[in-house]
């Protein structure tokens, strides 16, 4: 019976430092591999005389299963070989012959010499002799198991402080009260939903706790016993080169996140300069040519966003995983959830682009949009908001707002007041000087109306059976443009009913008896100026 037990062609392997193995062998490789108790020894890859590489292996093979417990107990030997007409080392032990490592067996790529290979071959076959003499000794063995169940005992402890740390720490949490939040109003309270979190992070800690601990006691106990050592060693080594990829990422990526930093500090720096010059000019402290008032608010936001994407932009390949294919996905996603997404908004950014730097309107103008009127009370990068007469905001979007006619009753000669105009219709059968006149005559007396800007009477249009008047006068700063209207139309008809003018617009349904005209006499009644 074989005192060592072979596990032959298995793809389960430690990573190879020599040149023989493979860490991650083909098929054809792996037939030509000595792998003793999962551990790979040797790759064959020349012919031998008549012998292949596989033949050599098997041949390896029942040389080891004819050696005796007293071969094993001396070490591994090697030797050149006594040919000189064939360059190669021989392996041995105790003096019986294992197998022979030609030149030709060597690979190229793996910059290895001769004795550099047999040497890591021979280390290999060391090892396993005294993994085998553990194997075969009770007291080793017991050892193995001692440490195997203290170790136990210490994950069983780990877990169980997991555990008392996890329900302390909830149940610390139910106790410590979460102090509202000022800025979270109404019956939607996000405390319970905090709460859920802190206790699932809690738990997510622990989870991650207890398999970090059973990570290790089974990485030190498979590495406890012989046959399950290279198990054991590949678990271990598989954390320590995860935690040396980490920390190596960590590290290189520091120098690319300091760049990033200084480009932001920079972008910061430069936009709390741009800031201070833009409030200077809101301020009427400093004039730049095209920045006006109205128009400095927009452009510091639209400066502020160009330079932060410029950042952005600047930024990107120093950010960590730039260069992945998941960080290209997703920018790719991103981008077709912009460009698809966008289109209706930036169509309204830029109508709303359109009104602030045309200055067709701003906060407080008295306005016509359509068929809405009032006063502007919000002009945003998407919208426009309208406080009407009646109490009503209304909200206009800005590509509606360019799309149709703006009348901005704010903006008109050189008086700050909001001009309103008015029409009337009447017959033909009164003088239009006295018309004028009336109309003139209730804008003076109308209160709310600036002395300073004369009223101004037009005749509009000459239709079939009245005259269209349109009356237009100014209206003083701190009085609004509907109220004023209304106490107009009042003192109009007080006007009319003072001097007995009639408010009609006559339509006839046949030829009248008599022509509908004003008499010369009448031409200049009052009050109009003879």
């Amino acid at each position: 019976m074989a005192l060592i037990r072979f596990c032959l062609l298995l793809t389960l392997c430690l990573p190879a430092l020599a040149a023989e193995p493979r860490a991650n062998p083909s098929p054809a490789d792996s037939a030509r591999t000595l792998v003793l108790d999962n551990r790979p020894i040797f790759l064959f890859l020349a012919n031998q005389a008549s012998l292949g590489p596989e033949q050599r292996l098997q041949r390896t093979l029942e040389r080891i299963r004819e050696l005796t417990p007293d071969d094993l107990q001396q070490p591994v030997q090697t030797a050149p070989l006594a040919d000189s007409h064939l360059r190669g080392i021989a392996v041995s032990i105790h003096g019986r012959p294992l197998f022979t490592i030609l030149e030709d067996d060597l690979d190229p790529g793996d910059q290895l010499t001769l004795e550099q290979a047999a040497a890591r071959a021979q280390a290999r076959l060391n090892e396993l002799r005294q993994a085998a003499l553990e194997q075969r000794s009770p007291r080793q063995i017991a050892l193995s198991v001692l440490l195997a169940l203290l170790a136990a005992a210490v994950f069983a402890g780990a877990l169980y402080l997991i555990a008392r740390g996890r329900s302390a720490s909830r149940r610390r949490l139910h106790l410590q009260p979460i102090g509202r939040l000022p800025w979270l109003s109404g019956r939607f309270d996000l405390r319970h939903f905090l709460r859920s979190a802190e206790c699932q992070l809690v738990d997510i800690t622990a989870l991650l706790c207890a398999l970090f601990a059973g990570y290790m006691w089974l990485s030190y106990t498979l590495g406890l016993f012989p046959y399950t050592r290279p198990l054991g060693r590949k678990l271990g080594n598989s954390f320590y080169q995860l935690l040396a990829t980490i920390a190596d990422d960590i590290l290189s990526a520091l120098p690319g996140l300091a760049t990033v930093a200084v480009i932001f500090l920079l972008t910061r720096l430069i936009g709390r300069g741009l800031a201070l010059l833009f409030g200077a000019v809101e301020r009427g402290q400093l004039e730049l040519p095209g920045l006006h008032a109205e128009t400095v608010g927009a452009t510091r936001r639209l400066a502020s966003v160009i330079l932060w994407l410029f950042a952005l932009i600047v930024a990107y390949p120093y950010l960590p995983g730039a260069n992945s294919d998941a960080f290209k996905g997703v920018s790719v996603f991103f981008g077709l959830m912009v460009t698809l997404g966008s289109a209706g908004v930036m169509n309204h950014a830029m109508s709303g682009l359109v009104l602030i730097y045309a200055r067709a309107l701003r906060r407080g103008d008295y306005v016509q949009l359509g068929e809405v009127e009032g006063t502007v009370s919000e002009l945003s990068a998407l919208s426009t908001k309208i406080l009407t007469s009646q109490g009503y905001e209304i909200t206009i979007p800005n590509a509606v707002a360019v799309g149709g006619k703006v009348s901005n009753y704010s903006r008109h000669g050189e008086g700050p007041g909001a001009m309103i105009s008015t029409r009337v219709t009447i017959g033909y059968d009164a003088p239009w000087r006295q018309v004028q006149a009336m109309l003139e005559l209730a804008a003076r007396r109308c209160p709310g109306v600036d002395p300073a800007c004369a009223p101004q009477v037009r005749k509009l249009s000459l239709q079939d059976f009245y005259i269209e008047y349109e009356l237009q006068l100014r209206a003083l700063p701190e009085h609004q443009p509907p109220v004023v209207r209304d106490a107009l139309h009042g003192e109009i008809l007080d006007a009319f009913n003072e001097f007995g003018v009639q408010i009609l617009s006559p339509h006839f349904t046949e030829q009248p008896a008599e022509p509908v005209v004003v008499p010369p006499e009448r031409w200049r009644a009052p009050p109009a100026r003879q």
